[in-house]
């Protein structure tokens, strides 16, 4: 593939560059998912999450279905972050009203002393599949993004065995064997950046790397063992393919007081969550890296005036502290986390309409 691979619509791709953009780009956390009628569908003629994930046309079918419905700037490979684990053995399934559990999570010495990495051409390969689908899919309109869970954030299922309130088992293992801990992460890290690296080759024109559960560690854990293996992943990840960047965003959502340290790490864009200023963050980073966020999802639970009235809000924080040539320049609009089964899709139709208007208005205009 030549460097014409490059999509008709790269807005997204530039922003991450910090390269000039006619508008700020969107797309959202989570913006295939069941919030949207079709995917309920078609989840349902899979039969479950899992299968769903594991069927190259069907994850394809559902990647596709929001950009049917809004004119976002990208997709996002529709998986999960807890196939990593679930190809390491850990027996991942979907309990009723519970979330993700794992049949064999890592408890014992012996169990987390034998943890090795897979092969993601091998054991994941319906993922790369399904990269390779989008990409044919999407026909060169607009970017794929893929994606990963961070050590830590997977480390955190894979010990606890699915989700916690209070990740007091992980956390006891933390403090009580970081020896313990080091390795799955090391081993975990290994599988990242293998994974990250096939689903490059495969097809994805981004990827980011979701440590969710970042934000519930000290500030002395956070930096050991979070951001150390979040920089190692970057620093091993293949920055460019067919002839083009290949732009990595790093979220951690709860991070906005590391946010300086995430910007050094190597990554070209960091993500925010809802409770950091994206003005300020601005600020913090200068020129480093590239932006993305921050609407709190449930603002989209307002009325359709007041989702709009938001939107404005937080691009306009954007630009609060910029020069009329630096507008638009380096910010990618998202939610501050995923969008909520529950939210009215016509909310997200204005949400995107807005963030397009608006943010072109702007740049003209100043």
């Amino acid at each position: 593939m030549s460097p014409s691979a490059r999509p008709k619509n790269d807005t997204f791709l530039r922003a991450l560059l910090r390269e000039p953009v006619d508008y700020t780009p969107v797309w959202l956390m989570r913006q295939a998912g069941r919030y949207l009628p079709e995917y309920n569908e078609t989840r349902r003629r899979a039969g479950s999450f899992l299968n769903l994930c594991k069927n190259p046309q069907l994850a394809c079918e559902v990647t596709l279905q929001p950009l049917s419905r809004f004119e976002l700037d990208a997709a996002i490979l529709f998986s999960d972050i807890l196939t990593v684990p679930d190809a390491m053995g850990l027996g991942l399934y979907f309990a009723d009203g519970e979330g993700p559990k794992f049949e064999r999570p890592l408890r014992e010495e012996w169990v987390i002393r034998g943890l090795t990495a897979p092969d993601p051409n091998v054991h994941l390969r319906y993922v790369m599949d399904a990269v390779a689908e989008i990409r044919r899919a999407l026909d060169g309109s607009v970017p794929l993004i893929g994606f990963s869970g961070s050590p830590w954030t997977l480390a955190c299922y894979m010990v606890e065995g699915g989700s916690s309130a209070d990740y007091r088992t992980v956390k006891t293992m933390l403090y009580d064997r970081p020896d313990l801990m080091h390795h799955i992460l090391q081993v975990t890290a290994t599988a990242v950046v293998d994974y990250l690296n096939a689903q490059i080759e495969s097809g994805a024109q981004a990827v980011m790397i979701f440590d969710s559960w970042g934000g519930a560690l000290s500030h002395a854990a956070y930096r050991e063992f979070s951001l150390a293996y979040m920089q190692r992943i970057v620093a091993d990840l293949k920055r460019s393919h067919d002839g083009q960047r290949v732009p990595c965003i790093v979220f951690t959502k709860g991070g906005g007081q590391w946010l300086e340290a995430i910007a050094d790490i190597g990554c070209d864009a960091v993500g925010l969550d809802w409770t950091t200023d994206l003005g300020e963050a601005r600020r913090r980073v200068g020129n480093r890296v590239a932006l993305q966020g921050n609407l709190d999802p449930m603002a989209l639970f307002a009325s359709p005036d007041k989702v709009a009235a938001e939107a404005r809000r937080v691009l306009d924080s954007f630009e609060s502290d910029s020069s009329a040539s630096e507008k638009s320049c380096g910010h990618v609009f998202n939610l501050g986390h995923g969008i909520s089964q529950f939210t009215p899709p016509e909310n997200v139709k204005v949400l995107v309409d807005t963030v397009h208007s608006h943010s072109r208005r702007s740049s003209a205009g100043s």
